[in-house]
């Protein structure tokens, strides 16, 4: 393999398993560096839609396309045409036929993130750190805080990865300064060789079993954030299995672990003093002296109605890790204050979609696992929640999290075609707490319906909050439809209000 970044894939064969948005980019690069590329996907569709893009971005591409809706039939494909270098969609699932099929190919098998890095590592941007982030929730709301520390400071620095550009599109393009970088599991589970300067797994909650097959092959996959880090090693004081990751990670040579708190900090660690963010790692003589980098009052725009003391605890752990990072990447103090003052949430991410009749309607429809909707609901005052939940549990059991919010309920609007996912739960441990199921129908049916229920459950100074624990995938198209539906529905509620 040639160390030019010119010339890594060129005269190469990149074969290329599932032509979604991180696919086809993979295939649009590789033919674009001259490599012989080989697509394979279910879809019609999807093959269209690749020859469309390299029609407008690549001349004379080399490209062979097999297309086939059936899965056995396109398995045998991959086994008898796949060659050289593989990247696989990262939805793919390890106990899938297609998987199975490219393993025993004559291939190495590698994710489109390995792959960004192969060529970063060799090209004019080699310099640019990279700064990783994974965890089961928090991760989007972290990198885009980061990004936004990093630009505060004057640098190129995208969100990428899991979210925005594909980052093999990314690292092609080139001319960052730094990359904020979320990984999935799912993107991790055939990452080899990046090197981060500084990465953190911000919390390990059971999710994505149906995928990985276990707790315990999840948190292996986490666990390969830390590996190859050179500086910093970055965790949460309260997560034992961070710490675990930490402890045993194979990192290079004069990797610190760095702890994050919400107490005072220690030496090597961030933690919260009198309202502030304080940095005990990346200064001078930290045995002696700390800095602060933020206020939480930084925060105050990301809390419900703008109330600092309404501030979710998940916000602060979350400013927490993006400062650590910034810090371990050089950032200034003033830097990470304004990054943290600019930054805005994603879409479906804890948004006050409208406030009627004194009560708040808040749109967390990206709150798909337990761990991310108990930390939402959590700074709630009693009997005060009007919550939407249900969906696609993907093999979770949500029992623990109906335990823990049941105090703040006031009310309960169950999605899903599994609603016993909630009411079975419900019924043990919140007796005393109503529930509506929302049914079947259409997706914009079921939004129409779960806002007029939600609607006729709530008080005044109420929040009606869609945090639905579960993937949307048995009702919606996905999470993003789920609350744009939402967000309609009360957006029409309030005009017939008001």
């Amino acid at each position: 393999m040639s160390d030019s970044f010119s010339e890594l894939l060129a005269s190469r064969t990149v074969s290329v398993v599932g032509l979604g948005v991180s696919g086809r980019a993979v295939a649009k690069v590789a033919a674009r560096r001259g490599a012989k590329v080989i697509a394979f996907d279910a879809k019609a569709g999807a093959g269209e839609a690749l020859c469309k893009e390299l029609d407008n971005a690549v001349d004379n591409a080399d490209v062979s396309l097999f297309i086939d809706a059936d899965p056995k039939s396109l398995a045998d494909k991959i086994r008898t045409h796949a060659r050289d270098l593989l990247v696989i969609s990262p939805g793919i699932a390890p106990t899938s036929a297609l998987y199975q099929a490219a393993s025993v190919a004559p291939v190495e098998m590698i994710s489109e993130v390995e792959l960004a890095w192969r060529l970063h590592a060799v090209g004019p941007n080699a310099a640019s750190p990279w700064l990783t982030i994974t965890g089961t929730d928090g991760k989007t709301t972290t990198v885009n805080m980061l990004a936004s520390i990093l630009q505060a400071q004057g640098l190129n620095a995208p969100a990428v990865g899991n979210v925005g550009k594909p980052i093999i599109q990314v690292v092609d393009e080139g001319g960052y300064d730094a990359l904020a970088v979320e990984l999935s599991s799912f993107q991790l589970h055939l990452t080899k060789s990046v090197e981060p300067l500084a990465s953190i797994c911000l919390n390990l909650a059971a999710d994505h079993l149906n995928w990985h097959g276990s707790l315990e092959a999840y948190a292996a996959d986490k666990a390969k954030v830390y590996t190859n880090t050179k500086l910093a090693a970055i965790y949460d004081l309260a997560s034992e299995a961070a710490l675990k990751m930490v402890q045993e990670a194979d990192v290079r040579e004069g990797c610190r672990a760095i702890g994050l708190s919400r107490a005072v900090p220690e030496i090597s660690q961030f933690g919260i003093v009198d309202g502030a963010i304080v940095d005990r790692a990346f200064v001078p003589l930290p045995n002696k002296n700390a800095q602060i980098v933020a206020e939480l009052e930084d925060l105050a725009h990301l809390a419900p109605g703008g109330k600092l003391e309404a501030l979710p605890s998940h916000i602060i752990s979350d400013a927490l890790a993006a400062a650590a990072l910034a810090r371990a990447a050089g950032v200034q103090p003033a830097a990470v204050s304004k990054g943290l003052r600019d930054f805005t949430p994603g879409a479906h991410r804890l948004q006050t979609v409208a406030t009627i009749d004194n009560v708040a309607w808040v749109d967390d429809s990206k709150g798909t696992t337990a761990h991310a909707t108990a930390a939402a609901l959590a700074s709630h005052a009693p009997n005060s929640v009007v919550w939407i939940a249900g969906g696609d549990a993907k093999g979770a059991d949500l029992s623990e999290l109906v335990r823990q919010v049941a105090p703040v309920l006031r009310g309960v609007v169950v999605l899903g075609v599994h609603p016993e996912f909630i009411t079975e739960p419900l019924a043990k441990y919140a007796p005393q707490v109503p529930y509506t199921i929302v049914g079947q129908g259409s997706p914009a049916e079921l939004a129409k319906t779960m806002v007029a229920q939600a609607a006729s459950m709530a008080q005044s100074g109420d929040c009606v909050i869609l945090s639905p624990a579960c993937a949307s995938w048995d009702q919606f198209v996905s999470y993003n439809q789920r609350g744009d539906l939402f967000a309609q529905e009360v957006a029409a509620r309030a005009g017939r209000v008001g």
